[in-house]
């Protein structure tokens, strides 16, 4: 099982899913199957075993589960990839969500005996997965190519952001040894100053030139060349549907850190993060 606040599944709502199976499965390699318990709508992607190198579905080789693919129910809904965080109580998560200012756009839901979903938003509207593990308790491989990698949080305010993720998620981002895979940015940053705030699921990659190149030919786009971040090179894309994602290839000594505060906006640092954290903790209890 995940600990609370990390990452631990990702999804896409896609008008075609097979068009989107056509797409991921030549960029990452990945195989589908039907997802469990859900007849012929959601597909989940997978990848071998860690250990293994075959990536033949058809052979004795464990696959393990890395994403799913879901038809959009109405046309009027984004496409977008969405990253979900472990919690070992979404019911109890949710109320704090509330209570530190996020809304829940759709109840802890039951997925057979899968776990319990929810979703909701941050105050500024981003939107994100809360996920009580059952028998599915997530990735069964991450920070691989092919891979999630990394969740990029585009804000209008980075310092708000900080406040009410840290209250959420204390232990995985400021608690002892952890290792974040979740950062904060800026929206003026990348995107356009009317980008709403979102969350940018990233991808491993081992040769970011050749990805982007196969995204191209399949019939994505380029939507911002490859910059350097804190935690790697990355180019932001869409698939041939229009979900945005990045690919991002790591380089030695890359490690998580802050994200760039906005013109004017006061500094914070972790230490002062994890404080704050400490404090709404002692209120709440």
């Amino acid at each position: 099982m995940y600990p609370e606040g990390v990452p631990c599944w990702i999804d896409v709502q896609l008008p075609d899913v097979e068009a989107g199976k056509r797409f991921y499965g030549e960029l990452f390699g990945w195989t589908f199957k039907v997802a469990p318990g859900d007849g012929a709508h959601e597909v989940w992607a997978y990848l071998p075993e860690a250990s293994s190198t075959s990536s033949d579905a058809s052979s004795d080789v464990p696959l393990v589960p890395v994403a799913a693919l879901v038809p959009k129910p109405d046309g009027r809904m984004p496409t977008v990839w969405t990253p979900h965080f472990a919690t070992p109580d979404v019911v109890a998560l949710t109320a704090r969500l509330r209570a530190a200012g996020g809304q829940v756009i759709t109840t802890p839901t039951p997925v057979g005996d899968l776990g319990v979903a929810a979703l909701a938003t941050d105050p500024e509207g981003a939107v994100f997965g809360l996920w009580q593990a059952g028998t599915h308790p997530g990735f069964g491989r991450r920070h691989e190519p092919g891979t999630f990698a990394w969740a990029e949080l585009y804000t209008r305010d980075t310092k708000a952001a900080n406040t009410f993720y840290a209250r959420l998620f204390h232990d995985a981002l400021f608690g002892p040894g952890a290792d974040p895979d979740f950062g904060r940015a800026a929206v003026t940053e990348v995107f356009p100053a009317e980008m709403p705030p979102h969350f940018l699921v990233h991808f491993g990659t081992e040769d970011r030139e050749a990805a982007l190149g196969v995204v191209t030919r399949l019939g994505g786009r380029v939507q911002v060349p490859p910059f350097d971040t804190s935690y790697g090179n990355v180019a932001v894309v869409t698939d041939n549907q229009g979900a945005s994602f990045a690919l991002l290839q790591r380089t030695a000594g890359d490690d998580w850190r802050e994200a760039p505060q906005e013109e004017g906006q006061e500094e914070q640092l972790p230490d002062d993060l994890r404080l704050e954290g400490d404090v709404r903790r002692e209120d709440e209890g």
